[in-house]
């Protein structure tokens, strides 16, 4: 049986637990150090993986940025850049966003109901594969077990987090702290509401904690409860 990956949640946040605000304009969250961090952690990781809601609203090109990471990558015998992954149920996704042309190569995950759809819509640009009738994670971290995929990293969104800790899939999470208060009940969050492993009193491992210029990064073991 093919293992599945390491899978690593990566996310900046407001002191109140906020991913952004509601303007029309991205919140910086993060600080140049904390965003060279990611870029490490990025060349350190097999695939990344967005949801397609998150890649609608912020069309990330998601890349590792450093060209001497990347080389490393090449020495090691990796491609330049990790896969770049995302996620539809609806199948609801435009070519011309930027996750597309940039990079490496680049898969969809997807039901059987929208694999037509998807591919109609890409062509070329990524490889399309269907984990069946409903969007199972179990399935797609062992589809991505079985393309070799070890570790990977998650960049969102809070929907994506949210049934990913709740599933119990998560084996680490990365939390940088900005200090900031959003406060807008409407603006995207880390976490929603679950019903989480443990409960409410279950207590996560932490692993690490550093100040990286303003902004605080905590690492957690998720699946180290007490």
């Amino acid at each position: 049986m093919t293992a599945r990956p390491y899978v690593l949640l990566s996310a900046a946040m407001s002191v109140d637990g906020y991913l952004d605000d509601t303007s029309s304009e991205r919140l910086r969250l993060s600080n140049a150090e904390d965003f060279d961090r990611v870029d490490q952690v990025r060349a350190e990781s097999d695939a990344i993986l967005i949801g397609a809601n998150t890649m609608r609203l912020d069309n990330p090109r998601l890349l590792v940025n450093s060209e001497e990471r990347r080389a490393k990558r090449v020495a090691d015998g990796k491609p330049a850049y990790p896969l770049k992954v995302t996620v539809t149920a609806s199948g609801n996704l435009s070519a011309d966003l930027k996750f597309w042309h940039f990079g490496g190569e680049k898969l969809v995950i997807t039901v059987d109901s929208a694999v037509e759809k998807v591919r109609a819509t890409l062509g070329e640009l990524a490889d399309v594969v269907s984990v069946g009738p409903e969007l199972d994670w179990g399935l797609v971290l062992d589809a991505l077990g079985h393309r070799g995929v070890e570790r990977l990293m998650v960049e969102g969104g809070g929907t994506i987090h949210t049934q990913l800790m709740a599933q119990n899939l998560a084996d680490e999470v990365h939390l940088a702290i900005a200090p900031l208060l959003v406060g807008q009940p409407e603006a995207a969050r880390f976490l929603g509401a679950a019903d989480f492993p443990g409960g409410s009193t279950a207590r996560m491992r932490v692993l690490e904690v550093r100040p990286i210029g303003d902004v605080v990064l905590i690492r957690y073991a998720p699946k180290d409860r007490s």
